[in-house]
């Protein structure tokens, strides 16, 4: 019988990859520790009425130490998070305790000499939730005694003063920290440094200090080196965390989704080909003017997340475009690419010329449905005269100056726009500075069209009216060529929607498909070696993976489709989510050795995992139905010479994908030497 507790920024508006991985994997959390796993952060008032329901704490001991921290002035707040597992939620007040925050500084010194300045307001508040964390598990444990033990889960710096501070008063508990990513390499890596082929040449506390971030990485260090058990993410992650932060990670902790399968195979496919039929509708308004080109031939690829020009390759990203528009000219193919930078930047609105045509394309549509009715009528009444009409005695001669003003309304004289809004900063960006340099701006004889929307999307925007999952599943190729990725949920999404994507062997999910997928570029895994060739040798490698997507016929993209889905099980939490069980009982042992006992180099085990089948069991009835691939209802296969057979499929995946039971290596080779050459250089 234990206590669970999870520490982090839970109930702030995070949009990247950590809040997915709290939020996702909550359920099977839940599902394992039942009423007694809790998650802990800071308290904000909007957040908490709209995604927390307010409870009494179900444990004598949870509302005895809330109660001490209460009647000493400081306000704690108890209830369910509304997320899939309705985890519970302990959060306190950070704002209502700033009053003891010089104190608290004083204690952080005494503890451990790290001072914090008082200009780094996210510092000190960092200090005054570890403080209130730490003293709430003192309260809790003198009340609970020697059982149940108490497990806590910190994430990130901004959790560590927490930990930091519960060791060094010895409370008794066991504690395991994990980084998603160090804060120094987020850093280096987005001053343009060869940070990879640096590692070990770094001095760290002058990196640190220059860049005004030393407390703030003794702060990650120090509680790095306090956690009972320490995890990160990747082995990408894993290497960089030991140069950095001086201390080999005791287990890798991959991240997850839940994946959500469906009764029907081909079920994923229509959902492709109906999201794809939106963004049509919206490309049609966008090029209005210049739609030149066959919609039914064009393919959508995209690159998403923060607005990080070189840490998510977007200057590679574009430089391989340049080359695949050349590419696509030279060899005359009738493929037109359109491609979406799904990046928030500074804007002041959208743009008018991109809702013109929208508003343009509407009206088209309206015209046309009102011409098609009109049409249909006339043609209903002479069919029942037995009459088979000309077109004149259909269509008089207001309907033609009609369709004559509705052509002349698509008329334009200036080219589709790259953006969709106003940017603040158009000179400086750089995304539209790299668009002017390769010369791409939507020409007619361009191949590759470029939209840059710097906002998230919405399923409310006026423009571009889909959320993130439905406009992903609409695309045909996600694109991240990630110079510095500690995981990388986006082609993780990707993949459990069955949309193909380009990775990098820089990015934690990159590598993780390289250990597990045998051959990851027939299953829609494009992995780029940013490792150890050149900047050009990597953008040529993307050019030709992005080419070849180009080049294979609908039936191809179908099959590969399919297989791509079907990794989906890969990152399950209902398998990743062991690793995080390992680390906890590994951390239970270490700080209670007396009551439990592991082998700390015995691998999580992988049960339930469906790929590959043993060589034993046949393909399954439902697997043995089909004998073409699963394709939506909406799409024909124009090309019956592409084989398709279930049990080679099947035979595939056995062959091809490895059940991750251990994740301490990397995959075999070169990468495997460098990274051990590496780590012993330290």
């Amino acid at each position: 019988f234990m206590f669970a507790f999870r520490i982090q920024n839970i109930m702030t508006v995070i949009l990247g990859g950590i809040y997915t991985v709290i939020q996702t994997k909550a359920k099977i959390t839940v599902d394992e520790w039942g009423e007694n796993y809790f998650m802990m952060g800071p308290y904000y008032e909007h957040n908490f009425q709209t995604q927390v329901e307010a409870c009494e704490a179900p444990l004598p001991a949870i509302r005895g130490a809330m109660d001490a921290l209460i009647s000493n002035g400081c306000q704690v707040f108890f209830g369910r998070w509304l997320i899939e597992g309705s985890p519970y939620v302990l959060l306190f007040d950070v704002g209502g305790a700033s009053g003891n925050l010089d104190r608290w500084k004083g204690d952080l010194w005494d503890s451990c000499n790290i001072g914090l300045p008082s200009q780094d307001h996210e510092a000190g508040d960092a200090l005054i939730l570890g403080s209130l964390v730490a003293w709430f598990f003192k309260e809790l444990t003198d009340r609970l005694g020697d059982a149940p033990n108490v497990i806590a889960h910190f994430h990130e710096w901004q959790a560590g003063a927490g930990l930091i501070l519960s060791r060094a008063r010895k409370i008794p508990m066991a504690t395991v920290f994990t980084t998603h990513a160090t804060l120094l390499g987020r850093y280096l890596c987005a001053g343009n440094v060869d940070f990879y082929n640096n590692l070990g040449k770094f001095d760290i506390d002058r990196e640190a200090g220059e860049r005004q971030i030393y407390h703030r990485y003794c702060l990650e260090r120090a509680a790095v080196h306090c956690a009972h058990v320490f995890t990160t993410v990747s082995q990408i992650t894993a290497v960089e965390a030991q140069h950095i932060l001086q201390r080999k990670p005791d287990v890798i902790t991959p991240n997850g989704l839940n994946v959500k399968k469906f009764s029907a195979m081909h079920e994923f496919q229509n959902m492709h080909c109906s999201s794809k039929a939106r963004i049509q509708e919206f490309v049609r308004g966008h090029f209005y003017g210049h739609l030149d080109f066959n919609l039914e031939k064009t393919l959508y690829f995209f690159i998403a997340g923060r607005y990080e020009f070189s840490n998510k390759g977007a200057d590679l990203f574009l430089e391989a475009l340049s080359r695949l528009n050349y590419l696509l000219r030279v060899h005359k193919e009738d493929v037109t690419v359109v491609v979406f930078f799904i990046m928030p930047a500074k804007t002041n609105n959208f743009n008018v010329e991109s809702l013109k045509g929208q508003a343009i394309r509407k009206q088209l549509w309206d015209t046309a449905q009102g011409m098609k009715e009109k049409f249909g009528k006339r043609l209903y009444e002479a069919l029942l005269k037995g009459e088979i009409p000309e077109m004149n005695n259909i269509l008089d001669r207001d309907d033609f100056s009609v369709m004559k003003r509705a052509i002349y309304a698509t008329q334009r004289h200036t080219l589709p726009p790259v953006t969709t809004h106003n940017m603040l900063d158009d000179a400086t960006d750089p995304i539209l500075a790299n668009v002017r340099r390769i010369g791409l701006f939507n020409a007619r004889s361009d191949r590759v069209k470029i939209v840059f929307h710097p906002e998230f999307l919405s399923s409310t925007s006026p423009l571009l009216p889909m959320d993130y999952e439905e406009f992903v599943r609409g695309c045909n190729l996600g694109v991240f060529p990630s110079y510095y990725e500690p995981w990388g949920y986006t082609p993780g999404e990707c993949t459990v929607m069955g949309i193909p994507s380009v990775t990098t062997n820089l990015s934690g999910f990159g590598c993780f498909m390289e250990e597990h997928v045998s051959d990851p570029a027939a299953y829609g895994i494009y992995v780029v070696d940013r490792r150890f060739r050149s900047a050009h040798e990597s953008c040529s490698q993307l050019t030709q993976f992005m080419f070849g997507f180009c080049q294979q016929s609908r039936r191809q993209r179908i099959i590969q489709r399919n297989r791509t889905e079907r990794l989906s099980d890969l990152l399950d939490w209902r398998f990743l989510g062991r690793f995080y069980v390992h680390a906890r009982l590994l951390a239970l042992s270490r700080a209670f050795p007396d009551k439990y006992e592991m082998d700390p180099m015995a691998p999580p085990k992988a049960e339930g995992f469906r790929y590959p089948r043993p060589y034993s069991v046949p393909p399954s009835p439902s697997a043995s139905l089909h004998s073409t691939p699963h394709h939506s209802d909406a799409e024909d296969d124009d090309d019956e010479d592409e084989p398709y057979d279930e049990d080679e499929e099947a035979e595939r995946d056995r062959m091809n994908i490895k059940t991750p039971f251990v994740l301490g290596g990397v995959p075999g080779g070169r990468r495997r030497s460098q990274l051990v050459e590496d780590e012993d250089e330290d």
